[in-house]
């Protein structure tokens, strides 16, 4: 049982309700890898959002794939963490991967297409 003082990962951090099943996500392997001193990211994993992630951010301009609102919803959904400075970085092709990741999560489940082979 980890110390009080210790922290865990995301993976393992209680969550504070019950799972209601397996979490959607996908996984983009960038194009572009992202440099952060001496790691480079290759891959990102894009959760589906809750609610409240979306707070502060038209469904519309997620839909659009808006870069605005994609630099306000990445942080909040992806893993490794993106921050805006990574949004703003991205090379355009690696954008628009994200950007479907998140789009397709806002569609009914019905119309819904893998955007990357691991979705």
């Amino acid at each position: 049982m980890p110390d009080a003082s210790e922290t865990l990962p995301a993976s393992a951090a209680p969550s504070a309700t019950p799972a209601a099943g397996p979490v959607m996500a996908g996984t983009v392997t960038l194009d572009v890898p992202i440099k952060r001193g001496s790691q480079t990211v290759t891959q990102v994993q894009v959760r589906l959002p809750k609610s409240g992630e979306l707070r502060g951010v038209s469904l519309v301009a997620l839909l659009q794939m808006d870069v605005g609102a994609l630099q306000t919803v990445l942080p909040r959904i992806t893993t490794p963490m993106l921050i805006k400075a990574d949004v703003d970085n991205l090379d355009p092709a690696d954008l628009v991967q994200l950007g479907t990741e998140v789009s397709n999560f806002l569609l009914p489940k019905a119309d819904r297409v893998p955007a990357s082979p691991t979705a």
